[in-house]
């Protein structure tokens, strides 16, 4: 592949909702430009960007993948991404290092949740979009119902370039609006034609609306505007150029991926109105001096990239994705990584198309490019020199609710399932591995739950080691009500030595549950020599690890030693320890013993339309609604507060309920008393445990 210097490159995410043509749009548009010579199908598991086996098999993107193409002098880098809400962290690792953005519409589906969610995803990192709407030469597709419903969504700043022509219900060409020329398909060529008279009142109404946007673009286009002047071609283009690049004009078109129609005026009009990188802006912190590093992407400064994704493939090997932010990276450089402090020589350069590694020789600011085998680099980490030590801010990634324990299938495994997710959070950064040590349990985060099922499958698939997901065990606590006053004589003899030791103690609330116990002792007299009283500590220590209840660790309790005996000879420490550890069970039975369960802070993003649905299921969860906040474009945050255990299972239903527009985050708030029922039911599933005075399970 060529070197393309800044102003010859085009950085384009492709966004959309899940199954609305993304990876086919990707697959035409590499045909067309000549990288394949035959178009791939999603059905066949044979397109260059869906190449995982978890791909190929389910026929859904899972990971964000780069094609690159070249086309007249210019190189485009598209970046292919997923519809899924589960594999959003693969797309805002995309869009931090796009310039511009097509949002794809199927134009069957109309506008979907996926839509909106790429629209905000672009308002954020200020992205140049443009919407093409697929399927046109199915049937039933509407490319005039998406732009109305995108322009009531979005305002007047939709504007269709391009208006379908169809004959007996076929897609057969389109209509350019700004040269106000009919375009017909001819086999595999495009031949000029007269713009039927049903077109033409639609066409009008579009010509004027782009008109208008370029007249706005200076004082001298609107004096000339409203002198009745008509603007020529080129200077429409220009006008457009720079509507598209502020925002104010988002241009819609229209195409068949399957048929390969409409594709070629798509790339010729990402090189006409999408930004090069070097209008982009971007700064950093060059930690030599502490000051601000302005790169825009200006190829003269100091080499500087920035890593936006990391491909960890058992096949392919490790890839570290990078943007160059400024100067010129070449091969045989020595790059510094001030996060790991680690100086590192790249051997080699590559550009990926899919999973193919191209070689090249260098790569000029604002490309998008690969460095194989970097050992300490991770996502957000920024490449630079010892010289000029330049950091980026990282990528704002979603954080992940959604979590499931998991287990080895074959204990020989466990050692080589932990290394395999280790890598596989280097990959994906919504996906989070914790060991819960209070529960004695392994836990898996992500964004959903097809997320952590494909992460199973793949661990089976790829590297032929099996977990088994499951519902996590919520960290229960147990405390009691009221006082209670007991004793307990531990006496055993055997031969010669034998064991004594003898308590009195009370047990009543602390009303502290942050702090396990409190220990005190009144004894007077020295019924129990002072030597014993820390062998006594030492049993209520050893107890509230696990209480007598359900075999949960014990809190907010206070033990009270006010009396009891000893033997001269026989009395020893162990008995004491045992004679204590008898009498908390037996004092924490008698003292109306409680579980408090963990509560939750939660707050559930959606459409004014979904309010009532939500409250109402929270209700069946036994959560508590405390209000409700407008967060603008229509949406409410719902505030409750909710068990811990009614949140599994929480992202599948709120998406459900939704239709995939809902989001969710909580926190953890406090400790309360549970329910009778709920109660009774944890202290039945926990008998065996507390039995067997094991919580392992």
């Amino acid at each position: 592949m060529n070197v393309y210097t800044t102003d010859k490159i085009r950085n384009v995410v492709v966004l959309g909702h899940n199954g609305c043509g993304k990876t086919s749009l990707v697959e035409a548009m590499a045909y067309m430009a000549g990288l394949t010579s035959r178009m791939g199908k999603v059905t066949d598991g044979n397109t260059i960007s869906d190449f995982g086996k978890e791909e190929i098999k389910r026929q859904i993107s899972i990971s964000t993948s780069v094609v690159p193409l070249e086309w007249e002098g210019y190189k485009i880098n598209l970046l292919d991404t997923p519809g899924y809400y589960d594999f959003v962290g693969e797309v805002e690792q995309a869009v931090s290092a796009a310039d511009a953005a097509i949002i794809v519409v199927s134009g069957k589906n109309g506008v979907e949740v996926g839509t909106k969610n790429a629209w905000d995803l672009c308002d954020k990192y200020k992205l140049p979009r443009m919407i093409f709407v697929t399927e046109m030469d199915i049937d039933n597709a509407s490319f005039r119902q998406v732009v109305e419903d995108m322009t009531e969504l979005y305002g007047k700043k939709m504007a269709p370039f391009h208006l379908p022509i169809r004959e007996d219900e076929k897609f057969v060409g389109y209509i350019n609006v700004i040269s106000e020329t009919g375009n017909r398909w001819v086999g595999k060529e495009v031949k000029e034609c007269e713009v039927p008279e049903y077109n033409k009142p639609n066409l009008k109404i579009c010509r004027d609306t782009l008109v208008e946007a370029v007249a706005e673009t200076s004082e001298e286009m609107m004096d000339r505007y409203f002198n009745g002047e008509t603007f020529s071609e080129a200077e429409i283009r220009a006008a457009l150029r720079q509507n598209v690049n502020d925002g104010s004009i988002v241009p819609m078109s229209m195409g068949s991926n399957i048929l390969c129609q409409g594709i070629y005026t798509l790339i010729e009009d990402i090189i006409k109105y999408f930004p090069s990188p070097e209008s982009r802006e971007i700064a950093g912190v060059n930690l030599k001096t502490n000051e601000i590093f302005v790169a825009n992407y200006d190829f003269s400064k100091a080499k500087s990239a920035y890593i936006f994704k990391t491909i960890v493939d058992p096949f392919i090997g490790k890839y570290s994705l990078i943007k160059v932010c400024s100067g010129v990276f070449k091969a045989d450089d020595l790059i510094f990584n001030s996060e790991k402090d680690v100086e590192e020589k790249i051997n080699k350069l590559y550009v990926l198309q899919g999973n193919k590694p191209i070689e090249v020789k260098e790569l000029h600011a604002g490309d998008i490019g690969a460095i194989a085998k970097l050992t300490a680099a991770r996502t957000g980490n920024t490449l630079s020199t010892k010289a000029t030590t330049i950091r980026y801010g990282k990528t704002e990634i979603s954080t992940p609710y959604t979590y499931m324990r998991y287990k080895a299938v074959n204990k020989a495994d466990i050692d080589k399932i932990s290394t395999t997710l280790q890598k596989m959070t280097h990959e994906d950064q919504t996906l989070k591995v914790v060991n819960d040590t209070e529960n004695r349990q392994l836990l898996l985060y992500g964004i959903g739950d097809k997320q952590l099922e494909i992460v199973a499958s793949r661990l089976l698939n790829e590297y032929k080691v099996e977990i088994e997901l499951s519902q996590p065990k919520v960290a229960f606590r147990e405390t009691i009500k009221k006082k209670s006053d007991v004793e307990y004589k531990y006496k055993k003899q055997s031969g010669g030595h034998g064991q004594y030791g003898h308590v009195k103690m009370r047990f009543e609330p602390s009303n502290d549950i942050e702090t396990p116990y409190v220990f005190e002792q009144e004894v007077v007299g020295g019924a129990v020599p002072k030597n014993f009283f820390p062998a006594v500590e030492k049993g209520i220590q050893d107890c509230v690890l696990k209480g007598p209840l359900a075999a949960y660790p014990v809190v907010g309790i206070k033990a009270v030693l006010y009396d009891g005996s000893y033997h001269p000879v026989d009395s020893s420490e162990m008995a004491f320890k045992v004679a204590s550890t008898q009498a908390f069970k037996k004092g924490v039975m008698e003292a109306t013993p409680v579980l408090l369960e963990p509560i939750a802070s939660l707050k559930v993003t959606v459409e004014d339309q979904y309010t009532g649905d939500i409250m109402g299921d929270l209700n069946k969860r036994r959560g508590r609604v405390l209000g409700m906040n407008p967060v603008g474009k229509g949406k409410q945050v719902v505030e409750a507060d909710i068990p811990m255990m009614s949140l599994f299972g929480y992202g599948t239903d709120l998406r459900s309920m939704t239709g995939g527009s809902g989001t969710f985050s909580y926190e953890f708030a406090r400790y309360e008393q549970c329910p009778s029922d709920v109660q009774e039911k944890e202290v039945a599933a926990r008998a065996s445990k507390v039995a067997e005075n094991d919580i392992d399970a």
